[in-house]
């Protein structure tokens, strides 16, 4: 069985991109299917795979609010056309 990454639980409050969390999570699903997550520690496990859960979604709101602010500015620009 895996032992808890101590950097993992390090980077918590950090900055972990998209695709970071992304991949995190499905390696910790894939430890839970397999059975290779200890009992003692699946807590955390699932605790961390909700935070990174989280961090997903705000980042894809976030994301789309922004593309959305873009688009919207192009309907609305007064600039001539190139």
């Amino acid at each position: 069985m895996k032992e808890p990454s101590k950097a993992k639980s390090q980077e918590t409050n950090e900055a972990v991109s998209y695709q970071e969390a992304v991949n995190e999570l499905e390696e910790i699903l894939t430890e839970i299917e397999t059975g290779d997550t200890d009992i003692d520690i699946l807590s955390e496990k699932v605790k961390r795979a909700i935070y990174l859960i989280q961090l997903c979604k705000a980042k894809l709101k976030n994301t789309d609010d922004e593309v959305r602010k873009l688009i919207s500015g192009l309907d609305g620009s007064t600039g001539s056309p190139s």
